[in-house]
C-alpha cells in the first residue's frame, strides 16, 4: 500500500465495542435487482459478490419494512419471516467479503411506487394531491413504527451486525421531519418537535429490539439529508435539532446523504461553509458521521477523508466502477481506479440489467458515462 492511504485503514470501535476495521464503508445502493417478493435474485447475488472485499461496512440497498411503502421495481425486503433465507445470504456475502454489515431500512411513503402496491393506499404524513397519497391514521403511523422494529429483528436473526434507519432522499421518515410534507395538527406534526416525534419513535424502538435480544453489540445507525428545496423544505437548522435529538439517543453512527461532499449550506446555517462540516461540528464527537458525495480516485477519497469532517467515507458510484476498489488502494494499484463507466465493459461491472440501462443513460445520479462530457451530478 502507498503509506499516504494508510488513514483509510485505521480501525474505528464503536460506542458499543463493535470494531470497524478501515475508515471505508460501501453506500448503500439501489440496484434494482431482487425478486419481486422482494427475495435475493441471481442478478442482485452476482452484483454484491466479490465487490466490496476490503470495505470496512457494507450498507445495504434500502430495504422495504411494510408492503405499502415500495418505492421501486426490484426491491429488497425485510417484511416477514418468509425473507429471512434472502438476508440471511446477503449478510453471508458481506461477512464471506471482511465487511460488517448493515440493513438498511426503507419505507417511500409519497415516493411509493403505485404500480407496486397491489392496490394498497398510497400514504404520507399528510394527505397529499400530487402523489395521490392520504394521511396516515394514529394506528397507522404506530404500526409502521412495530414494522420498523420488526425488519430490525429480521436482520438481527439473519446474521447482520446492525441496521441502518433511513431518513434521508426524501423517503417516509424524512415526511415526517419535513413542515413541507408534514402538516399534521396532532402530536405528530405542527411543532418541529412533534415533527421529529416519528424517527425518534423508529430509532426507540429498534433499540428495544436490541435490547430485548441482549445484543449491545448489534450497530444501528441513522442516515438523514441536511436540506430540501420549496419555501417550507428542510433547512440546516432543522437538521441541527435533528441531530441534537439524535444524539441523545443509542445511536452508532449518523450518515449524512449528500450528492457533493463539499456542497456548502443554503440556508439555516453559514452559506460560505460545507454543510458536511456544519454537520460534524454540531456532532461535536458524540457519534461517528458518515460521509459521502461524488468522490471516484484514492486522492478523492483521502482528501476527504482528511478534512475530518467524517470519520468514515462511503463510496457508491465508485463501487459500480470499480468491483476490487478497495483491493486496489490496499495493493498499492489505486492508479488502475476507472472514473467513466464503460458500456463495452459489462462483463467487469456485473451490474443488474434495469440498472444497467439506466447507467447506459448517464442519468446524473450514476457514475459517468465515457464519452458523456455534459455529465453533472445532480444538485440538491
Amino acid at each position: 500500500m502507498n503509506p499516504k492511504y494508510t488513514p483509510l485503514f485505521q480501525p474505528y470501535t464503536l460506542n458499543n465495542g463493535t470494531v470497524i476495521k478501515n475508515r471505508l464503508a460501501v453506500a448503500p445502493m439501489t440496484h434494482w435487482a431482487s425478486l419481486p417478493d422482494g427475495n435475493i435474485s441471481p442478478e442482485e447475488r452476482l452484483f454484491l459478490s466479490n465487490r466490496f472485499k476490503g470495505f470496512g461496512l457494507f450498507i445495504s440497498a434500502a430495504t422495504l419494512v411494510s408492503p405499502e411503502g415500495k418505492a421501486f421495481a426490484g426491491q429488497p425486503e425485510a417484511v416477514g419471516t418468509e425473507h429471512l433465507p434472502s438476508l440471511k445470504e446477503v449478510a453471508q456475502i458481506a461477512h464471506e467479503q471482511g465487511a460488517k454489515a448493515v440493513l438498511q431500512l426503507h419505507h417511500g411513503g409519497i415516493q411509493a411506487s403505485a404500480d407496486l402496491l397491489n392496490g394498497a393506499d398510497k400514504i404520507a404524513p399528510s394527505d397529499d394531491e400530487a402523489s395521490g397519497s392520504r394521511a396516515l391514521t394514529e394506528p397507522e403511523i404506530r404500526a409502521l413504527i412495530d414494522a420498523f422494529a420488526r425488519a430490525a429483528e429480521l436482520a438481527l436473526e439473519a446474521g447482520f451486525d446492525g441496521v441502518e434507519i433511513h431518513g434521508a432522499n426524501g423517503y417516509l421518515i424524512q415526511q415526517f421531519v419535513s413542515a413541507q410534507s408534514n402538516r399534521r395538527s396532532d402530536e405528530w406534526g405542527g411543532s418541529l418537535a412533534n415533527r421529529l416525534r416519528f424517527p425518534l419513535a423508529v430509532v426507540e424502538a429498534v433499540d428495544a429490539v436490541r435490547r430485548k435480544h441482549n445484543r449491545p453489540d448489534f450497530i444501528v445507525g441513522y442516515r438523514f439529508s441536511p436540506e430540501e428545496g420549496g419555501d417550507n423544505g428542510l433547512t440546516m437548522q432543522d437538521t441541527f435539532a435533528l441531530i441534537d435529538a439524535l444524539v441523545q439517543k443509542p445511536l452508532q453512527y449518523l450518515h449524512v446523504s449528500l450528492w457533493d461532499f463539499y456542497k456548502k449550506a443554503r440556508r439555516g446555517a453559514d452559506t460560505n461553509l460545507t454543510r458536511i462540516e456544519q454537520i460534524h461540528q454540531r456532532i461535536g464527537g458524540k457519534l461517528p458521521l458518515i460521509g459521502v458525495g461524488n468522490l471516484f480516485t484514492a486522492e478523492q477519497i483521502l482528501a476527504a477523508y482528511q478534512t475530518g469532517w467524517a470519520e468514515f467515507i462511503a463510496l457508491g458510484k465508485t463501487v459500480l466502477l470499480n468491483p476490487d476498489l478497495a483491493e486496489l488502494i490496499e495493493n498499492g494499484r489505486e492508479a488502475e481506479i476507472v472514473s467513466e463507466l464503460d458500456p463495452d465493459k459489462a462483463d467487469r461491472y456485473r451490474i443488474p440489467e434495469r440498472l444497467w440501462q439506466q447507467c447506459q443513460m448517464g442519468l446524473a445520479y450514476l457514475p459517468p458515462l465515457k464519452g458523456r462530457a455534459d455529465w453533472q451530478p445532480v444538485d440538491i
